[in-house]
Formats: C-alpha cells, sequence, structure tokens
C-alpha cells in the first residue's frame, strides 16, 4: 500500500490514518513459513507543529515449533513503531527518520522490515518448558523418563575412575 503524503505535509494539523493487513504467509524465515495469517497494521501520519510523524502498531501471530519440546505453538507479537518522515536530511543517517522524497510512502515495505526485525530468534511454548529427554526423547513436560541421567560418557570414564580413588 502506498501512502501520497502530499496534503499532510503541506497541511498543519492534517492527520491520515493507517489500516492495512499484509500477508506474509508465504515469507520463508529459518526453514519455516511461521506468519500464517496477516500481519495487521494500524495507526496514523500526522503534521503536528510542522513535523510530520508516523504512528504504527504492528501485530502479528508467530507459529512455529517450540525449540525445547518441538510441539508447535502460536504467540502474538505486537510492535509499536514510531518515527518522523522527512523529505530529505542533511547530515548522518537518522533511526528515528524515515526519508520520503516523493512524499510516497510504501507501508507494505516498512511493515515486512519491522515483522522481519522482530522475529524471536528462540521460540518457546513457556517460559518454564523442560524440553525433551536426550535419550529417550520423552516430553519432559508430560512427567519425568525412566532413563538413567547418570550414566557417564564412556570417553570420561577414566576421569570418574580417578576421581573415585
Amino acid at each position: 500500500m502506498i501512502l501520497e503524503l502530499k496534503s499532510v505535509f503541506a497541511t498543519e494539523g492534517k492527520q491520515l490514518p493507517v489500516n492495512c493487513c499484509l500477508d506474509m504467509s508465504n515469507e520463508e524465515f529459518m526453514g519455516l513459513f511461521p506468519l500464517k495469517k496477516p500481519v495487521t497494521a494500524k495507526g496514523s501520519i500526522f503534521n503536528r507543529a510542522s513535523v510530520v510523524s508516523l504512528n504504527l502498531e504492528i501485530s502479528f501471530e508467530y507459529v512455529a515449533p517450540c525449540d525445547r519440546c518441538g510441539k508447535e505453538t502460536a504467540c502474538l507479537h505486537n510492535v509499536t513503531f514510531n518515527k518522523s518522515l522527512a523529505t530529505s536530511i542533511e547530515g548522518e543517517d537518522s533511526d528515528t527518520i524515515i526519508i520520503v522524497p516523493d512524499m510516497r510512502l510504501d507501508v507494505d515495505e516498512l511493515i515486512f522490515s519491522e515483522v522481519i526485525l522482530d522475529l524471536p530468534t528462540k521460540h518457546l511454548c513457556s517460559e518454564t518448558c523442560k524440553g525433551i529427554c536426550y535419550l529417550c526423547g520423552k516430553d519432559l513436560n508430560e512427567g519425568d523418563c525412566d532413563c538413567d541421567h547418570k550414566e557417564i560418557d564412556p570417553r570420561l570414564q577414566k576421569l570418574a575412575d580417578l576421581l573415585n580413588n
């Protein structure tokens, strides 16, 4: 979605609502397609005291297997986005200013970038997830397994023998 911003830049007090959805279900992230539902963005672009600002709240559902136990889990993420818009900037680039030289803003590209930057690198079904047993593969969230976890790696048995003497 491309927004024409000439009227906002020209008129102090002018406000332009932003309400859009972006389908990112075909975007691959770490071998998965975790954005099964459309990403939504709501907010506004407004001119206050000749400063044009963009405020957006981006919401998306991230669906992927838990990194510890492997159960598919969905988590809702919200990103609040506040930036100033300018037609040009002198000096160094700024992280708080978006340059729109032709007074047109590609909202889809902006949403895409923010969602990709906010995707989790570690995804857990819960903070207390115990994972799976490394010996038998049982989900430890459902209860303990009967494996002997005191078993010593045969490569380290000689060190254990030294400690026992």
